[in-house]
């Protein structure tokens, strides 16, 4: 995504490299020469005509939209045909002319106007109130023209429709587990793989959140924590991304790599959750883990296990850290609930592990992505822990300080251990 900055840090790199004497000019233009040409980028003209396009599609919307009343049905239904006709032949010649970014641009427009078709023909002709089903068959209308055409934006077009369509069963029928979306989303997981395409990767990794999140906070359940429920979700995309990236395959390492990114935010944002919900306020969690679904606890302890297969494979300790901190946040999440004895200490120094476990990971394996989220999580829990507006600040300061001890300790021990080298 980036190629032309690092083709000119190489470059950068090869001429001090040479300058120094570390590589040989023969050498050095060899990997020139090995290199791939850079694919087209997007220059001045493309912006401004994607610009002037938009405001024409804009304009012929608003002009039909003005006349829509006036419109016989049978032209109505003609226009929108027509729309999905021109898009679609524009984007073939924009694909034959080597204007890649143009093509991908017609293929969403053509998926956005198939959407609107549905649900104009439903309104025309008074057909069923099944919207949730409509979003279903745009997404399947916009993953067909993202398989043949290879469009991104028709991809996102019909993750966004799934998305919604997902949403909707589950607050439509809350007591039963909308499963359909997972087949959905595993033939956008395969397009992305078959792409090798990490703009792609990260529209799937996006789309799984949804529904974890809808299916998180379904209150009908009772007793159900949605902090516990998301804690075994971040932690099953955190560790199938990174068994996924552990697969032999170039294909693998950018799709499961991405997804093992957005299951470390996860596992940051699950962690912050837990503190912030402590307050009565926000009080969902009513029972502990025996009285939650069983396969989001078998789905966290797939987490784990696919963490720890991966740190097998690849024999990187930062992983093996990763599945400590993975554990930690599950292991708090059950045992949660405040007692009336006073705050959950021992659930508060399991996150500050988990998110320091998540910090010296990222460091270990050089992920600057698990790093920030590591940080992001330590920042919310301390900010969590000190502004709750339950407990004795007083308890909290000496909490805090007392694990600030330990963390140094920690430190201080560890800068002796490890070589010189390492630190």
């Amino acid at each position: 995504m980036f190629e032309k900055s690092y083709r000119d840090r190489l470059e950068a790199d090869l001429a001090q490299w040479e300058a120094e004497g570390v590589i040989a000019p023969a050498a050095a233009a060899s990997i020139r020469n090995a290199l791939p040409p850079l694919p087209a980028g997007i220059n001045i003209a493309v912006v401004v005509g994607i610009v002037g396009g938009l405001l024409i599609a804009a304009a012929f919307l608003a002009f039909v939209a003005a006349h829509w009343t006036e419109i016989a049905r049978l032209v109505r239904f003609a226009i929108l045909l027509a729309g999905m006709i021109v898009t679609g032949a524009l984007g073939a010649w924009f694909a034959a002319t080597g204007r890649n970014v143009l093509a991908d641009l017609c293929a969403s427009l053509g998926a956005v106007v198939f959407g609107a078709g549905i649900a104009l023909v439903g309104q025309m002709y008074h057909l069923g109130e099944d919207f949730a089903g409509g979003m279903l068959l745009w997404s399947i209308g916009a993953f067909a023209a993202a398989l043949l055409t290879g469009s991104r934006g028709a991809l996102a077009v019909g993750l966004v429709a799934a998305c919604t369509w997902t949403c909707m069963r589950t607050y439509d029928t809350p007591d039963v587990l909308h499963l359909p979306f997972l087949a959905v989303w595993l033939i956008a997981a395969s397009l992305a793989f078959a792409w090798n395409s990490r703009a792609a990767a990260h529209l799937v990794a996006l789309a799984v959140l949804p529904w974890w999140i809808a299916t998180s906070f379904r209150f009908e359940f009772d007793g159900v924590q949605p902090s516990f429920v998301l804690a075994n979700g971040a932690a099953l995309l955190f560790g199938a991304g990174l068994a996924i990236a552990a697969c032999p395959s170039p294909r693998a390492l950018r799709l499961g790599s991405v997804l093992s990114i957005y299951g470390a935010f996860a596992l940051a944002a699950v962690a912050v959750l837990e503190v912030t919900t402590v307050d009565d306020n926000f009080l969902f969690r009513t029972r502990t883990a025996s009285g939650q679904p069983l396969w989001a606890i078998l789905c966290g302890a797939a987490g784990v296990i696919l963490t720890f297969v991966s740190a097998t494979f690849t024999k990187s300790a930062g992983e093996i850290l990763a599945a400590c901190a993975i554990g930690l946040v599950l292991l708090a999440a059950p045992v949660w609930p405040v007692s009336t004895a006073g705050e959950p200490w021992l659930a508060y120094a399991a996150l500050l592990c988990a998110m320091l476990c998540l910090v010296v990971s990222g460091v270990l394996d050089d992920l600057r992505p698990r790093i920030v989220a590591g940080w992001l999580g330590i920042a919310g829990i301390i900010a969590g822990i000190t502004w709750a507006v339950k407990g004795s600040l007083l308890r909290r300061s000496a909490f805090l300080a007392a694990a600030g001890i330990v963390t140094v300790a920690f430190a201080t021990a560890l800068n002796r251990l490890l070589p010189r080298s390492a630190r």
